[in-house]
């Protein structure tokens, strides 16, 4: 039995917690809040990380990786070569190039901190070159990489929101809105796995909350 390790307000958490779905594995989930991580496990003390009868593995990319080569069917990554890469590097930007960076914004746009203008400039410069690259792979047609759901919809769906919301929230304007990206995630949003997990990080993130205040 797979056991995912973490909580359902992390969009990373969210990206591997999708592939099973997608995949129809079985799967339990170990509530686990930042803090309380096993380090033996996943040594930087970040979520997720995936309990496997072979033992543990943490990077949500790690482990989708992982589940592709346990499990192929039904696939998430094409079977060519070249097309499984072209996944992998749509994957590569959202997360190096995108969420990384706008993740800088999230102390101010999300729980109530301050980040500084400096920074704010600097994040902003860098998402708008960024996504003006991203714009250049993304293919929406109907997926993030071309036809088919892959791993990178797993890793979009998941990350696009909050980058959508954090630029709007700072900058007072959503930085992807010259993208297809809203009608994109309401196309994600009717798959039943996609429902669900959005319903789990809402309630997730509610209670997330409270404990911060608490």
């Amino acid at each position: 039995m797979l056991t995912l390790c973490g909580f359902s307000a992390s969009n990373y958490y969210n990206k591997v917690k999708l592939a099973l779905l997608e995949k129809d594995l079985p799967f339990q989930e170990e509530l686990v809040w930042i803090g309380q991580c096993d380090r033996a496990a996943t040594p930087l003390g970040k979520v997720p990380y995936l309990r496997t009868p072979h033992g543990s593995l943490c990077e949500s990319q790690v482990i989708l990786d992982y589940i592709e080569a346990r499990h192929p069917q039904p696939p998430l990554l094409p079977a060519d070569p070249f097309a499984a890469a072209k996944v992998r590097e749509i994957i590569t930007f959202l997360e190096l190039h995108l969420e990384l960076v706008a993740r800088n914004l999230y102390a101010e746009a999300f729980f109530g901190g301050k980040v500084s203008d400096n920074t704010k400039e600097k994040t902003g410069q860098q998402l708008e070159k960024h996504i003006a690259a991203f714009a250049r792979l993304a293919r929406f047609s109907p997926h993030i990489a071309g036809e088919h759901f892959s791993m990178a919809d797993c890793a979009a769906i998941v990350h696009l929101p909050l980058v959508s919301s954090a630029t709007r929230l700072i900058y007072g304007r959503d930085f992807l809105a010259d993208l297809p990206v809203r009608d994109y995630l309401q196309r994600m949003a009717q798959r039943p796995h996609v429902l669900k997990v959005n319903a789990d990080r809402k309630a997730s993130t509610e209670l997330m909350l409270t404990r911060a205040k608490a």
